[in-house]
């Protein structure tokens, strides 16, 4: 698609829409379990004031390396609040960063129009527009950092600079280890093993170069594990660590789940990476292999998506966000075979833009009705909402005829406007309707009202789930241990009463879980209520 040209004024329009698009209502929502253990992590390491052994209320926490931890609580440092708001925009800064990545590394190329093209299907793919850039998770700045390894070894590769491919490659690595663990070490090894291999360089990777690169990761990872052993044991965290990249593998799993994900896996991937995903259907065309090695940056994309994709579609717990670092890859496959099935004029290409018209006009058309809907008349100035993003979506529409070289971009925009439109109506109904919401209120409400009495969750069998962890320690600005036996008189204790059926208390107060819809106490003990002896054994 070297031949692109998009309109100037869209330009200026992708810009206007950008920041309202991933910024409006974007702390609305109660957090998710994953984006509670990620607060209470930083927090925790905040209230004690050691950054270097992550914990969850006061026990080690072995699942993942702290780096993520550590950004989050700089930036809490440059916000000087602890929200949702606050703790979801280094996610927003990493995906502004990762498209950043994608333009710069195209831009080498391809034009600037095309560059820019790229960038919009990977941040307008139903699961980044509509999901993981709205969340405080690790995963887009892992996958930023993982797109940065691949471009790198392609780049370094093609000039020959070894060094600077392997201590790149490495420190990279090393960034992705300390974000997420174990799979940045296979991204790295899958992509340079299939890529040496493919190039006929496979001698390559046993050399000098490779070494000091490799010097780069271990000094990096060591460092931190070094400073982590002063407080702790390793054998637990490389024990975890390999664990938590092993469990959701046929090891764990069977080979009949296994075989069953295998065929099932492509087609709930394509649903998640809509609208684009579609074409994955240019890859039913004879010469496909011969199109793609044609062009030895779009070789490295397809070799280089195929080689890291296996390890997941063999493994039966995938979630679609463990694959951001391979979208730009398989985009950047799909987009180079438009412009072939567009020049040939095929079915494939027929069906593609049959789908991507139906969409445009869908967008166009949605949002005038919305303003009349009983469920949106809790959303204030709800008409000159709706349609202020309808008209700028039925211009589009409009644009979409009149362009239709820049078709695929101007489709990328108004799934922008939707976004504004979906931030707009459809999160606040859905928070409304959430029960979360009520977790939330009342985990705040507890942790405001026993802010100056000692609080701690009573016994290992209370598990708590971490979204209302994060509110009532964030809400306290104190951690909130796990004990096995009474402390102070004054002391509180948060108390599963389904776990713990035999234990006498004074119930004070509540907090709603989530999942399953049940109620922790806030219990006491007094004199007359303590707990039998044998409770204090458990561990």
């Amino acid at each position: 698609m070297k031949d692109l040209r998009i309109p100037a004024w869209l330009y200026g329009l992708f810009g206007l829409l950008l920041a309202p698009a991933l910024l409006i209502n974007l702390g609305l929502m109660t957090f998710i379990d994953d984006e509670g253990i990620r607060t209470l992590v930083a927090l925790e390491m905040d209230y004690s004031g050691n950054w270097i052994t992550p914990t969850l209320h006061g026990e080690y926490y072995y699942k993942k390396p702290p780096l993520f931890n550590w950004i989050l609580l700089v930036w809490f440092g440059l916000a000087g609040e602890v929200n949702e708001f606050t703790v979801r925009i280094p996610t927003v800064l990493a995906l502004l960063g990762y498209c950043g990545t994608i333009y710069y590394f195209l831009r080498k190329h391809t034009n600037r129009a095309n560059a820019f093209l790229h960038v919009l299907v990977v941040l307008t793919c139903g699961r980044m527009l509509f999901w993981d850039s709205m969340l405080a998770l690790i995963d887009i700045t892992f996958s930023w950092v993982m797109y940065g390894l691949f471009m790198v070894t392609y780049h370094a590769f093609e000039k020959k600079k070894w060094m600077r491919l392997f201590v790149l490659t490495y420190a990279l690595t090393a960034t992705g280890f300390l974000l997420k663990g174990l799979p940045a070490v296979v991204f790295q090894g899958f992509t340079l093993l299939a890529y040496f291999t493919y190039r006929g360089a496979f001698r390559r990777l046993f050399t000098w170069q490779h070494l000091i690169g490799g010097l780069v990761f271990v000094v990096t990872v060591g460092g931190y594990y070094l400073a982590y052993h002063q407080y702790n044991d390793l054998n637990n965290v490389f024990e975890t660590l390999v664990t938590e990249s092993s469990q959701r593998t046929v090891v764990n799993y069977g080979i009949w789940n296994t075989v069953r994900h295998f065929f099932t896996f492509p087609l709930e991937m394509t649903y998640h990476f809509l609208p684009w995903s579609i074409m994955v259907i240019y890859l039913l065309h004879r010469k496909v292999l011969k199109i793609l090695r044609s062009d030895q940056f779009i070789a490295f994309n397809a070799l280089v998506f195929i080689a890291n994709i296996l390890i997941y579609w063999t493994s039966p717990e995938v979630y679609p966000r463990y694959l951001l670092m391979l979208v730009p890859l398989l985009f950047t496959v799909f987009l180079h075979l438009h412009t072939h099935h567009r020049n040939e004029h095929t079915w494939q290409y027929k069906g593609v833009s049959f789908f991507l018209a139906l969409l445009m006009v869908i967008l166009a058309l949605v949002w005038w009705a919305t303003p009349f809907l009983e469920r949106t008349a809790m959303v204030d100035y709800r008409w000159w909402k709706a349609w202020s993003v309808a008209g700028v979506s039925t211009g589009l529409g409009v644009a979409y005829w009149k362009w239709p070289q820049a078709r695929i971009a101007i489709l990328g925009v108004a799934l922008l406007a939707f976004r504004i439109g979906f931030n707009f109506f459809v999160l606040p109904d859905r928070n409304a309707n959430d029960y979360g919401d009520l977790c939330r209120d009342q985990s705040i409400a507890v942790g405001k009202a026993y802010k100056d009495r000692p609080l701690y969750v009573y016994s290992f069998e209370t598990e708590m789930q971490m979204t209302n962890s994060a509110y009532l320690t964030s809400e306290r600005k104190a951690i909130i241990p796990v004990v096995v036996e009474p402390q102070e008189p004054a002391a509180l204790y948060i108390i599963d009463p389904l776990s713990l059926p035999e234990l006498t208390y004074q119930v004070v107060d509540s907090i709603f879980l989530r999942h399953g819809r049940r109620t922790y106490h806030i219990g006491a003990f007094t004199e007359q209520t303590m707990p039998p002896d044998s409770l204090s054994t458990i561990d």
